[in-house]
């Protein structure tokens, strides 16, 4: 019995020290470790791709150690940062809480659909194609109060906090939310005009891609309502650049003949549909513009444009500044 005893004793000893041993950091070295553990990864998965990436020892410690802080039903999915100098504990514990990686964002005032979902899979969280899809699924932006075919020109342009695993549809509620958010403050005055938000947010567009000055954004609106009220196309370059895609050089008559809907040198009225994401400040030129009545404008070659009300002055304005 005595020989008995003294063998469980030396068997539960052993038990613990080993316990203690696969429990305990692997190194002292803070050198950090980035794990993304996906959504619906089983705790067994988990414990795996831990051991794989040197963060613990043993996969079946790691588990008897969440069953012992009763954790194991609360890790959640994402991306991480642990150290080898952290116990399973403790790496158990900051999956418990959802401590994770977190990428700030920010979306630059005109960017259009392809941009920002070319910025977001360089920042690692999702491939461009998904948030194409989505962003081009006509029902889906429907049922976020869009009326168009698209989410284009509706995802604001601001910093967001996001975390890796976000699905493209949560991403772009997010966007498009704070855009409803932001438009609560003008929804009144749009009223008053009688004008559409997405009529408002499509001129919005261009008017945040013709500018390179704040102070300029209501002129250039004033402008553009000032050719429209006239039936005068709107003659605006980025929209051709928009029908051409990818274009980044300069323009020639050759494009501003293109057969496109956008290419408002050919067809009156606004595009189909925004031609990128205004910031609030375009929104708000488009919707207090000054009061000019300017029907031209020319660039200066500085960021600045010089404009004018007939066209033999226009014309005047241009000779002047391509002979510049």
């Amino acid at each position: 019995m005595k020989k008995g005893c003294f063998f469980f004793a030396i068997l539960f000893l052993y038990l613990v020290g080993w316990y203690l041993e696969i429990t305990t950091p692997i190194s002292r070295t803070p050198s950090p470790t980035v794990v993304f553990i996906p959504p619906g990864t089983p705790v067994k998965e988990v414990a795996h791709i831990l051991k794989e990436k040197g963060l613990i020892r043993s996969p079946w410690a790691f588990f008897l150690e969440g069953l012992r802080l009763g954790v194991l039903k609360d890790l959640k999915a994402g991306e991480y940062e642990f150290s080898p100098h952290q116990s399973p504990a403790e790496i158990l514990k900051q999956m418990a809480e959802g401590r994770v990686i977190t990428h700030i964002v920010t979306i630059p005032e005109g960017y259009n659909v392809w941009e920002v979902a070319r910025l977001l899979e360089r920042a690692g969280l999702l491939k461009r194609d998904e948030f194409l899809a989505r962003a081009f699924n006509e029902t889906f932006a429907h049922s976020l109060g869009i009326p168009g075919p698209s989410v284009e020109g509706f995802l604001f342009p601001d910093t967001y906090y996001l975390v890796k695993g976000l699905s493209a549809e949560e991403i772009i509620r997010k966007m498009v939310s704070r855009f409803w958010e932001i438009w609560a403050r003008y929804e009144k005055r749009a009223e008053e005009m009688g004008v559409s938000v997405y009529e408002v947010v499509t001129l919005a567009s261009i008017v945040e891609k013709e500018a390179v000055l704040s102070r300029e954004k209501p002129l250039i609106a004033a402008v553009y309502w000032n050719r429209l009220r006239r039936g005068m196309p709107l003659q605006a370059d980025p929209t051709v650049r928009y029908a051409l895609r990818r274009f980044r050089g300069r323009l020639y008559y050759k494009h501003l003949r293109v057969k496109n809907p956008y290419n408002t040198y050919r067809y009156p009225g606004l595009p189909p549909t925004p031609i990128a994401n205004p910031g609030e400040e375009s929104l708000r030129a488009v919707l207090y513009p000054a009061r000019v009545p300017y029907l031209y404008f020319v660039s200066r070659g500085d960021g600045s444009h010089h404009f004018s009300t007939t066209y033999r002055e226009h014309l005047r304005a241009v000779r002047k500044y391509r002979r510049r």
